[in-house]
């Protein structure tokens, strides 16, 4: 069987249950990276039309089904299963996959499914999937299930900022967004996106150009993964060429490092103008760094490359040496990584700051921000530093969109529920937990008052990375725990 160019993969549909892995093949088959949700909205509203039950699909490509109680569930509290439609588009270097236009083939390695060189979308696939799965399901007994798809949750939580809720019944939310297996997330933290633009002058000069790249570092998750000591290439990029002007003289032409706010950078390039005299100078230069910073990183990035290529001769423009010295005191002292633990949850982070982008345009050069706290007024303080940062050395910063922390709820029906039913399914006691990653929560327990909600998830790996992979098995138990969780409510 085939759908929009992908095959669904058998061994992965032999393996199935309930038919949730023949929909997270029929979503994965849907290009859904951020800001291109059209098609994967259609998917489902589709879905709805062709079950004949209500639906809603409002102008930022939300979509809202609705599949009434079954018998004698009528009077059962209504339950909302939530999870976002977008994901994150990463991809190897050697990889030719066009996120715009390709789906997702699936691939099975004994309990695990993976893409090819490029991202899953497990996150949020998944939620989808089994959100599909329930609403296709005669033979499930349960309340009132409202099944709510958010957009562009990748980049800013666009879609769960614009819905409107006035419909929804549901006073309890199961957000399907979490990443373990017997995890239950309480809460989790704000967050907020930034841009800062800093103008460049160029110069021009004949000569070389040479190129850097650096590559294959972990990345990860910024939320999740940003205190596995995971380094950023954009930040050791700019470590590297405030190193490499001891060994040479040379002009930064452009630079750039990562593609999302809230995924850490695994690799960053450079082009260079240098005099062809100096060539040599640059080469044992570059070397001696790439040696240097490889035995530093060892045992945190160990299949770290950091590889020079000459390019061509010519007449190029280049950064102004003022220009340039402001873009790597910004790249150097920027925050970036932990910033403050939580002193009330061992291990949790508390506030933290990714930069996400960087690129160096004709006239700019452009870092993005993903600024993350379950402490609202320590939230805006790092933006504010920020965007001090950004004007002391002439330039701006402009806050694109901030999202608040979902506070830990002490009065829980819902969790309550879970944690027995969790207790009966899998004989042991789940974990409660906080996360400091951000999720659409946040703004349900600000538009619904009083909503009861939680997150869970089943087994993936290395989200927002070519390395995502996801549990099979686990994904059929968590599953089975939601169909058990569901009839349960009445």
């Amino acid at each position: 069987m085939e759908r929009r160019g992908v095959k669904m993969n058998q061994q992965l549909l032999k393996m199935d249950y309930k038919k949730v892995f023949y929909f997270f093949s029929e979503i994965s088959a849907v290009p859904r990276g951020s800001k291109n949700n059209t098609a994967i909205s259609n998917y489902l509203a589709d879905f709805a039309k062709r079950r004949g039950l209500k639906y809603t699909q409002d102008k930022y490509e939300n979509v809202v089904i609705i599949k009434e109680a079954t018998k004698g569930y009528e009077n059962a509290p209504a339950v909302i299963i939530q999870g976002h439609m977008d994901m994150v588009c990463e991809k190897t270097n050697d990889s030719t996959h066009d996120f715009l236009k390709e789906g997702i083939e699936l691939f099975v390695d004994g309990d695990y499914v993976h893409a090819d060189r490029t991202t899953l979308g497990a996150d949020d696939g998944i939620a989808l999937a089994y959100a599909l799965a329930f609403l296709d399901d005669d033979t499930l007994k349960h309340p009132r299930i409202e099944a709510v798809f958010t957009t562009d949750e990748e980049i800013g939580m666009e879609g769960a900022i614009g819905l409107d809720v006035s419909g929804l019944k549901g006073k309890y939310l199961i957000n399907v967004d979490s990443e373990e297996e017997g995890s239950l997330l309480t809460s989790s933290a704000g967050g907020l996106t930034g841009t800062c633009n800093l103008p460049v002058n160029r110069v021009s000069g004949k000569g070389v150009k040479v190129g850097i790249a650096i590559s294959d570092l972990q990345g990860g998750h910024s939320g999740s993964e940003i205190h596995k000591n995971r380094t950023n290439a954009a930040k050791l990029m700019g470590r590297l060429l405030f190193e490499l002007r001891d060994h040479v003289k040379f002009g930064l032409i452009d630079m750039m490092g990562g593609l999302k706010d809230n995924a850490i950078p695994r690799d960053s390039s450079a082009s260079l103008f240098l005099y062809p005299e100096d060539l040599e100078k640059f080469q044992n230069g570059l070397e001696e760094l790439a040696k240097k910073y490889k035995n530093e990183l060892i045992s945190s990035e160990p299949h770290l490359e950091i590889h020079g290529t000459l390019s061509e001769e010519g007449v190029f423009r280049y950064l102004h040496p003022s220009s340039y010295e402001k873009v790597i005191f910004l790249l150097l002292n920027t925050p970036n990584g932990v910033q403050v633990m939580s002193s009330d949850i061992p291990g949790l982070v508390e506030s933290s700051v990714n930069l996400g982008i960087f690129r160096i345009e004709e006239e700019k050069a452009m870092f993005c921000f993903s600024v993350r706290s379950s402490v609202n007024s320590y939230k805006q303080y790092l933006g504010k530093r920020l965007s001090h940062m950004a004007l002391f050395l002439g330039g701006e910063f402009y806050i694109r969109s901030q999202y608040p922390a979902w506070e830990y709820k002490k009065e829980s029906p819902l969790r309550e529920h879970l944690v027995r039913v969790f207790k009966k399914q899998y004989g042991y006691e789940p974990k409660l937990e906080a996360i400091h990653a951000g999720l659409e929560c946040s703004f349900f327990a600000e538009k619904i008052p009083g909503a009861d909600m939680i997150s869970l998830g089943p087994d993936m790996q290395d989200i927002h990375t070519p390395k995502e992979r996801l549990s099979i098995s686990s994904a059929i138990r968590v599953y089975k725990y939601l169909e058990k969780l569901i009839e349960g409510l009445k």
